[in-house]
């Protein structure tokens, strides 16, 4: 599919996450079960899957055979970032045939001395068509990241980095100013627990959203019913 195809796909839908990483009852050492996940989520309508793992986007074009957008999740000495942090993960994610490679663009300490911007401008030299979505917290990073060219802004790491509010709610504010200030897809991602949040979400005019927890992470949703009954028999 072109980036305009993708584009288009998306416009005003749901894409859905599927990721399991160390730790998490549904990763596994030895084989991936993401594809099972991404199997139920095509059956429910989306127009595209968003993984981690080099293994999972594999395993997820295979299975499914719509559009992916790939990282990777890893953690380098020196680095604040964990997405898609160096080109080594570019590679990877472009040679398994990602759709769009997403990466951590908050303005936070990289290992390797270079800025965000550097490091989009050095991707954009290598891979000139590639699609890249800029995983951000704030207004500023966003901003930021479509100046440097990136082709899908989204709302990922609000609420994730130490300088942006802890609310257990979608950031709807950072997404209508999104939306209204640049003029390339702005995507609303993170704490999008409900349906009817996944409806406001998108209608405070971004392009799409992406929801994850609340579909694809069994142990996360199961708690959110515990704590709810612990809550409400106190």
């Amino acid at each position: 599919m072109t980036k305009q195809e993708i584009l288009d796909a998306i416009h005003g839908k749901m894409i859905i996450s599927c990721q399991a990483i160390p730790g998490e009852p549904l990763y596994l050492e030895d084989d991936s079960v993401m594809y099972l996940m991404a199997r139920a989520a095509k059956r429910a309508g989306t127009p595209a899957i968003r993984t981690s793992s080099i293994r999972d986007v594999a395993a997820i074009k295979k299975e499914t055979g719509l559009p992916v957008i790939g990282l990777v999740k890893i953690n380098y000495p020196g680095y604040d970032s964990y997405i898609t942090p160096t080109m080594k993960e570019v590679d990877d994610l472009v040679a398994v045939g990602s759709d769009v490679v997403a990466l951590d663009c908050t303005l936070r300490k990289r290992g390797d001395g270079t800025t965000i911007n550097e490091f989009i401008a050095q991707i954009r030299q290598k891979y000139p068509d590639i699609i890249l979505m800029a995983d951000i917290s704030n207004y500023e990073e966003g901003i930021n990241a479509w100046k440097c060219g990136v082709d899908i802004v989204g709302t990922t790491m609000s609420g994730y980095t130490d300088y942006t509010s802890k609310k257990d709610e979608p950031d709807y504010e950072l997404m209508t100013r999104l939306a209204a200030d640049i003029d390339i897809p702005v995507i609303g991602e993170g704490k999008i627990h409900y349906p009817d949040q996944a409806v406001k979400a998108l209608q405070t005019g971004i392009w799409s959203i992406v929801v994850g927890g609340a579909i694809t992470r069994p142990l996360e949703i199961a708690q959110r019913f515990m704590k709810a009954i612990d809550e409400g028999v106190k």
